[in-house]
């Protein structure tokens, strides 16, 4: 069975998007896409990646869902924010350190352009200093260094997050409050998942990883003295949770039958290639860790500069920990009403737009 991929004008429609921003910088050649999914709770704060895409309809279909996670994520954290994604589209120029600082320059005169609807801070294959270049632009950037008053790389924060949701979770289904011998699978070891893997050996788990890049993974199996396999073999690994932390649509038909786990629970963004995916993992009693709800904990800490008092990490790290306690909250739902965790989240997040009334910051 296939998906229809749906035309990203339609999805926007479809999911109620307020608006998307297709740009070009001629000078530059920069080309990129801002979606703002909702302003309902307050600017639309979400991350800038920097990626190929095969077409350029793959990309505009890619942060326009982005843009909607990142709203029921804000949500769910009950942050006063709305939901927006950035991408811009990689040509292989921008490895040039001159043309790099100029298009994250023009960069952040388009989203200066754009009034403080839209906030953003790093993501995928951006960095901390590409940051730096945007806020000389414009100040709607979170993310920066701490030098400059930012809060540094959100990382490590999103694996903190992604720790306390896989804890709730072994402790409702695995019925330990102990992470030690379980076995997890890891896909993709970027910024957030290598983070993972850290915490995760450190609490003592059993860890089997993979990633595209070779020398990554050398330097993950020599350093932390994990088990790894070729990318496609994750799928197969026997374990018990599987954490997706690469790129969005790992959880598709071709992948989903052969997952062996009793729960999903990774950091990547649009885990599921098609929304019917949830469905059937509930189907199939494996319990799925909605990515929104459990990879908040890098929104939550750029989230706090913007706070009057300026960036308080020990704040930040204690809501971040609140993800304990939100992830609990879905599975309720779900067996309160027999439902999927997708559906039990999205009634979160539709709960917390409506009352209107965001927690500040």
């Amino acid at each position: 069975m296939t998906s229809r991929v749906p035309h990203s004008l339609d999805y926007l429609t479809e999911h109620k998007h307020e608006r998307l921003l297709a740009f070009h910088d001629p000078d530059t050649g920069l080309r990129g896409a801002i979606a703002l999914h909702s302003t309902k709770r307050g600017p639309a704060l979400g991350g800038t990646r920097l990626r190929t895409y095969a077409t350029t309809e793959e990309g505009i279909l890619d942060v326009v869902r982005l843009s909607e996670a990142m709203t029921y994520k804000a949500a769910v954290a009950r942050l006063p924010l709305g939901g927006g994604k950035a991408v811009l589209f990689a040509d292989g120029k921008e490895h040039d350190p001159a043309l790099r600082t100029a298009r994250f320059l023009a960069y952040g005169r388009i989203i200066e352009e754009l009034g403080g609807s839209f906030i953003t801070a790093e993501d995928a294959n951006t960095s901390v200093s590409d940051m730096g270049v945007v806020k000389r632009a414009t100040r709607h950037v979170v993310g920066t260094s701490v030098e400059e008053g930012g809060s540094g790389d959100p990382s490590p924060v999103t694996a903190v997050g992604v720790l306390y949701g896989i804890k709730a979770l072994a402790d409702e289904l695995l019925d330990t409050s102990s992470l030690s011998g379980i076995p997890i699978a890891i896909q993709g070891l970027g910024k957030v998942g290598m983070a993972l893997a850290e915490l995760l050996v450190a609490e003592g788990a059993t860890v089997t990883a993979t990633d595209v890049a070779s020398e990554t993974v050398e330097r993950a199996k020599s350093t932390l003295g994990i088990a790894v396999v070729e990318p496609d073999a994750i799928f197969d690994v026997p374990c018990a949770i599987f954490a997706p932390c690469a790129y969005g649509g790992a959880i598709n038909d071709g992948t989903l039958p052969r997952l062996t786990c009793k729960i999903i629970a990774g950091s990547a963004n649009n885990q599921l290639q098609d929304e019917r995916h949830g469905e059937l993992l509930h189907e199939r009693g494996i319990i799925y860790a909605v990515d929104y709800v459990i990879n908040a904990g890098g929104l939550i800490n750029v989230a706090q500069e913007l706070a009057p008092g300026g960036y308080d990490e020990a704040r930040a790290r204690e809501l971040t920990a609140g993800i304990y306690d939100t992830m609990k909250q879905m599975l309720a739902i779900s067996r309160r009403e027999g439902i999927s965790t997708q559906r039990a989240a999205h009634q979160m997040a539709l709960s917390a737009l409506e009352i209107g009334e965001p927690a500040t910051i």
